[in-house]
């Protein structure tokens, strides 16, 4: 455990990265309220633990209604001190993800511009549900479900994901 001290002089004890995405992955698996936000490791082989799946059911009274949403979040080596990068699978339209790429835009999503250290995937996902109420993107036209043209991974894969 290192030891930091910060701008007033107080010091606080820093959480190494494997044992905070451990601790990441064991709430994770749990099961985070009430369902409708949920996330995982891709793969259980990952030593460093950077590919990760995050999964929201869009919310009630919204255009995102009963839709689900798969996501990648990729936690670099500098995690989390640096936010994930973060990416819808699923084709969407929100005002700060890029709808070619489907990646969210740090600069359009002030959680990851203004990232802090405490905040976890988990806390970027309930954001992201969140932002779907927003009255910027809760009427916003979305491409037709079953539209999930393959989008390539940061692993090179090309995923496909369809809704049944």
């Amino acid at each position: 455990m290192e030891r930091e001290t910060d701008s007033e002089g107080a010091s606080r004890v820093v959480v190494p990265r494997n044992f905070r995405l451990l601790e990441e992955l064991e709430r994770g698996e749990k099961g985070i309220g009430d369902g409708t936000v949920s996330y995982g490791m891709d793969d259980a082989d990952d030593v460093f633990m950077q590919s990760w799946t995050g999964t929201i059911i869009g919310p009630p009274n919204t255009v995102h209604e009963g839709r689900i949403y798969q996501l990648k979040l990729f936690c670099g080596k500098d995690y989390p001190d640096n936010p994930p990068s973060v990416r819808f699978q699923t084709r969407i339209n929100m005002s700060c993800v890029n709808h070619e790429t489907g990646v969210v835009e740090p600069s359009l999503f002030p959680m990851l511009a203004d990232w802090q250290r405490e905040y976890t995937m988990e806390d970027i996902l309930m954001q992201l549900k969140k932002d779907m109420m927003s009255p910027q993107n809760r009427k916003l036209a979305q491409p037709p479900e079953g539209n999930e043209d393959g989008r390539v991974d940061q692993k090179g894969i090309v995923v496909r994901c369809c809704i049944l």
